[in-house]
């Protein structure tokens, strides 16, 4: 089946090259500091001469209380991130500005994928000096999210620029979150242009991908753990793997590759189980080889009553808000205990967070005190995160939210 192409009747005002509107604001003074050393967000009470009554995602044209011309961004008074700078030029946020910002992302990753991959992140939003904009490459299918109300309004222009660097794909706009509903937004799922299949077979490193473009979780797929299933099939020889969470298999599919003797793979969701065995078909994974459960983790890792001598815990955020940090750390301490009651002497477990909210050292002190918790000693062998395929802008840390754990339990 393949989803029905939709017409966007805006188009043609914008190939015409139609011209957004833009107003000028101002900083309070200082704070064009945190512009000057290149970081992306300005808080409301940062900005002097906001109208509350400004259209979010409205192009603004932003200076310092000097008067000084700092760059052009997107504004949303209703959002505790009042402005996203998209450039510290003074331009057009116009086709050209998109073209030579695409161009730049498509570039980088020809430069550092391999060939036997065509299933990545392309835009990753203030990585790519985009912000609010993500775009995942699933063989001739992108899948877009507009996150924020200025991307949205931007759309048309990002999209344009697609078309011309990678005029073979589809585009399926797939908009949806907690981040759309603050900025005021409804979720939207619809084809861009292209025909898009229901399900598409990409390529990671070599290994089959069966893909959903624009449903389930994300925009489809993770790509941010290519490198991580990757590690997990060179050290799965011969062990017992878990994958809990494991939405369409990656990990599970990668541990069979890698000649784990059994794989048990845990994710309460039907039609993501679907997919796993879609990706099991693919990769000419023979029945049997991975045992696959529908259940919800918490309750198979305690009803459990074997050792894993690898287990990898991917959980979806457990912290959507920072009023929720506490609750939210007291459940991945809780999972992690209980994965570590079902991990072998010198067993490995891939631990991770995708909770922006849950920073690299308190999420190394929640496993910490998992291990505390079950009296187990425990090693950090490394420090995981996404690819390479995710580049982060190095004033802004707030764009790592994967951080990982490849913890041993003695």
């Amino acid at each position: 089946m393949r989803r029905p192409r939709s017409l966007d009747l805006r188009w043609p005002a914008f190939i015409c090259g139609s011209k957004l509107s833009m107003i000028e604001i101002s900083l309070q003074p200082g704070r064009e500091k945190q512009i000057l050393r290149g970081h992306p967000w300005v808080f409301g009470r940062g900005i002097r001469d906001l109208d509350p009554a400004t259209p979010a995602g409205t192009v603004a044209r932003v200076r310092a209380a000097s008067g000084e011309v700092l760059g052009v961004g997107y504004v949303n008074p209703r959002c505790t991130i009042a402005l996203r700078m998209c450039t510290r030029e003074d331009r057009e946020l116009d086709e050209a500005f998109f073209a030579q910002r695409v161009r730049d992302a498509v570039s980088l990753r020809s430069s550092l994928l391999a060939n036997e991959t065509d299933v990545y992140r392309l835009i990753n939003g203030e990585g790519d000096f985009l912000p609010g904009f993500v775009v995942d490459r699933f063989a001739d299918v992108l899948v877009m999210q507009c996150l924020t109300a200025g991307a949205d309004a931007l759309r048309d222009r990002l999209v344009e620029a697609l078309r011309a660097s990678l005029d073979s794909c589809a585009i399926v706009d797939f908009s949806r979150g907690s981040v759309r509903r603050a900025e005021g937004l409804d979720d939207r799922s619809e084809t861009v242009c292209g025909d898009a299949s229901d399900r598409v077979v990409a390529r990671e490193l070599g290994v089959a991908s069966v893909i959903a473009p624009g449903t389930g979780q994300k925009t489809g797929y993770f790509c941010d753990q290519r490198d991580n299933r990757t590690r997990l099939r060179g050290l799965a020889q011969g062990l017992r793997v878990l994958d809990a969470f494991c939405y369409s298999g990656g990990f599970a599919v990668n541990a069979a590759l890698g000649g784990a003797d059994r794989v048990v793979a845990v994710d309460s969701s039907r039609p993501a189980l679907d997919l796993l065995e879609a990706n099991l078909e693919a990769n000419d994974i023979e029945a049997g080889r991975v045992q696959v459960e529908r259940a919800k983790v918490a309750d198979y890792l305690r009803a459990a009553d074997e050792s894993f001598d690898a287990i990898v815990l991917d959980p979806p955020p457990l912290v959507r808000r920072k009023g929720d940090l506490r609750a939210g750390v007291r459940a991945y301490r809780d999972l992690n205990a209980w994965a570590m009651r079902r991990a072998a002497a010198g067993g490995l477990l891939f631990t991770f967070t995708c909770s922006q909210h849950v920073d690299a050292e308190t999420f190394r002190r929640t496993v910490s005190e998992a291990a505390a918790t079950v009296r187990r000693d425990a090693q950090v062998l490394d420090v995981l995160g996404p690819g390479i395929d995710h580049p982060i802008a190095v004033t802004h840390g707030e764009g790592e939210y994967l951080r990982g754990l490849l913890v041993r339990v003695l």
